[in-house]
């Protein structure tokens, strides 16, 4: 039986819903760290286990499991969306990319340097915290203002956030690795071809590229590299080919792909199992007076809490305006000076992959917790701009300032 997807609106969809269960996840993860019960949620994330079998030797924790192995699944569909949006989506012709591209890297650019002015003597590794947007979230935040934002203004946010994340697995692979091991590293390249040997000879078995991927994660976690990246590699490796037989049919341009099938079965359990469960496990700091007190005076908190609040806003802002008047891009309709501060307030929460950021950028579990909380407050100022903006009369659907 041919079922009907529309991949564009159903990414959207899941990520608002997303936004929603990401929320409440990460309130029960402050409240499970906050309860006189707090002991059994740290003890459960701390329990840790070896896995030594036929030479492959894995030692985690619960949390390092959230962290580095579901988390894989997260960023496989991170690289399944990076790659429908270059070969059919808004980053596949050079003009329709231009506008968020440039406005993604002011948005990475301006909060990096915001940061590192004012922690940078102090622990410049944490740089990259505030760089990152939370898909889901910014989504949920457009979603909620309806008819304020036009239909150009979320894909110019999709676009944005989708560079945005390629950024980020750029800045986790080569600033927030360990000492490498090359001979590691050659396994996973070896591994990588692999893939493209089986996608060669046509083997379409899930199962084989299942096995190849876990050689791949292995490989990473072994070389000194975040194993999440092996997700990445596999979805942006998964071919753009249109399926021979097809059981769904896409209502954008008829033609459903290898790429936007696997989307469609994975982008579920990601967005509404994966995250949330990443959520619970990473929002939960103790918000004592001590922590609060710290927060307040802490440059690194500060960094991060500009960073994304101001640094977001005003870095997309301005290399949108700039590029729209060297007439290097076109910004979509409704995008006025307003509308394009607002959006940069949606992308300004980094939740999910700041925090991921946070947990590699220091090794200490105060300074992270600290980390954290400025993610959270950050993100919550940003959504609040952002809100405040699209509520005021002069941004609607079918104008422009």
């Amino acid at each position: 039986m041919e079922r009907r997807i529309s991949p564009l609106r159903d990414f959207l969809a899941r990520e608002s819903a997303s936004g929603i269960l990401l929320m409440i996840a990460a309130v029960m993860g402050l409240l499970a760290a906050n309860l006189p019960s707090s002991q059994a949620y740290f003890d459960l994330l701390g329990i840790s286990f070896t896995i030594d079998f036929l030479g492959i030797y894995i030692s985690m924790t619960v949390l390092k499991v959230i962290n580095y192995g579901l988390m894989t699944i997260f960023f496989f569909v991170v690289g399944l969306e990076i790659k429908r949006e270059i070969t059919s989506g808004h980053l596949s012709k050079l003009r329709q990319a231009a506008a968020p591209f440039f406005a993604a890297i002011g948005g990475m650019a301006i909060p990096a340097l915001i940061y590192l002015a004012i922690a940078g003597d102090v622990a410049h590794h944490g740089w990259a915290i505030p760089v990152a947007t939370d898909i889901a979230l910014a989504v949920g935040v457009l979603s909620m203002m309806g008819s304020r934002v036009t239909q150009g203004l979320k894909a110019f946010l999709l676009a944005l956030a989708v560079i945005d994340d390629i950024g980020a697995i750029l800045i986790i692979a080569i600033f927030y690795s360990a000492g490498i091991v090359f001979s590691w590293l050659m396994a996973g390249a070896l591994a990588t071809i692999a893939v493209l040997l089986l996608q060669r000879i046509g083997v379409m078995n899930k199962f084989a590229y299942f096995l190849v991927g876990l050689a791949l994660w292995y490989s990473l976690y072994k070389a000194g590299l975040h194993p999440t990246l092996a997700g990445v590699v596999m979805g942006m490796l998964a071919p753009a080919t249109p399926l021979k037989k097809q059981t769904l049919k896409d209502d954008e341009d008829g033609v459903v792909t290898i790429v936007e099938e696997l989307e469609e079965q994975y982008h579920s359990l990601s967005t509404l199992v994966v995250v949330p469960i990443f959520a619970f496990a990473n929002s939960g700091v103790v918000l004592s007076s001590d922590a609060v007190n710290a927060a307040l005076n802490s440059p690194i908190a500060w960094g991060i809490v500009l960073g994304l609040a101001v640094g977001k806003p005003l870095g997309i802002f301005l290399l949108s305006k700039l590029t729209s008047v060297l007439r290097i891009a076109e910004l979509p309709a409704g995008s006025g000076n307003k509308a394009l501060i607002a959006t940069g307030g949606t992308a300004g929460i980094g939740f999910t992959v700041a925090i991921f950021i946070a947990k590699l950028a220091f090794d200490d579990i105060p300074t992270q917790d600290l980390a954290v909380t400025a993610v959270i407050v950050g993100s919550l100022l940003s959504g609040l701009l952002s809100v405040a903006l699209f509520r005021m009369n002069g941004i609607r659907s079918n104008k422009t300032e």
